[in-house]
């Protein structure tokens, strides 16, 4: 199946994970891709490994929190590949300070949005794609419990990651709404507990790994690959009709 034949994408945070995952998706799909990733060395990996299956790939530095920056990325896929088809905001990291979680979770995407729409406004439409969590559909149940009051620093992670999560569920579908009569569609995905780098704590401990996977109702934890093949759904024609959905992917967790 070649859903993205002749079809220009653009992946963010492509070096690891979800990401790297979907941009070699893309790829087998029949897609010119952009790696984007602040991890320059690692989209380099990515793109030389779609290349060399003589497929067309290419490799670029980007911070998503320099709004500049991801504006400059479409013109340089417009550059090397002729135009920007799909967009894919997937960069982002676990919650730490606020400040640093906000910024690239929720102004990256926001970034990568506002430019993203208004360019295919501009070039006869396109399809983004954002990678939201269920963290973006619900708060998350915090693995140790406390007998005395969580301190502000105990906080700050997991409450700066659901805001900004949150906030991407909202964008998808205020952007789907502003940009669906210019061609423009927009989605999301919202993963669950992914074995991903990001995860690799919650792996490589027994007792988290069990926590986290009893609270998905089938009983382990997400590949990158199923996150992708979904995403990649949500950008072919297959979803030509879908707009402004947050897709969970998540083996049952926000059903609970």
């Amino acid at each position: 199946m070649r859903r993205f034949t002749d079809r220009v994408a653009l992946v963010t945070g492509a070096a690891s994970g979800i990401g790297r995952a979907l941009a070699i998706r893309l790829a087998h799909e029949g897609a010119a891709v952009v790696c984007a990733d602040l991890d320059e060395d690692g989209a380099k990996n990515v793109a030389e490994e779609i290349s060399g299956r003589e497929r067309k790939a290419y490799p670029l530095r980007l911070d998503v929190t320099d709004e500049q920056a991801v504006k400059n990325s479409l013109l340089i896929t417009e550059r090397e590949f002729g135009t920007v088809d799909a967009l894919f905001n997937n960069a982002g990291i676990g919650g730490r300070s606020w400040d640093l979680t906000i910024s690239v979770n929720l102004s990256g995407v926001f970034y990568g949005l506002t430019h993203g729409a208004y360019y295919m406004a501009k070039n006869g439409g396109g399809v983004i794609v954002n990678t939201a969590s269920i963290a973006g559909l619900l708060a998350l149940l915090p693995v140790e419990t406390h007998t005395s009051p969580r301190t502000p620093e105990a906080n700050e992670g997991i409450s700066s990651y659901v805001a900004a999560k949150h906030g991407v569920a909202g964008l998808t579908r205020q952007f789907a709404v502003m940009y669906a009569h210019q061609g423009v569609r927009v989605n999301a995905v919202a993963p669950g507990y992914i074995e991903t780098p990001m995860t690799q704590m919650i792996q490589d401990n027994q007792e988290l790994r069990e926590f986290h996977e009893k609270l998905h109702p089938m009983g382990r934890l997400g590949t990158a690959e199923e996150i992708a093949g979904v995403a990649a759904f949500l950008a072919s024609a297959d979803a030509s009709f879908i707009n402004g959905a947050v897709i969970p992917v998540d083996g049952g967790y926000s059903a609970r």
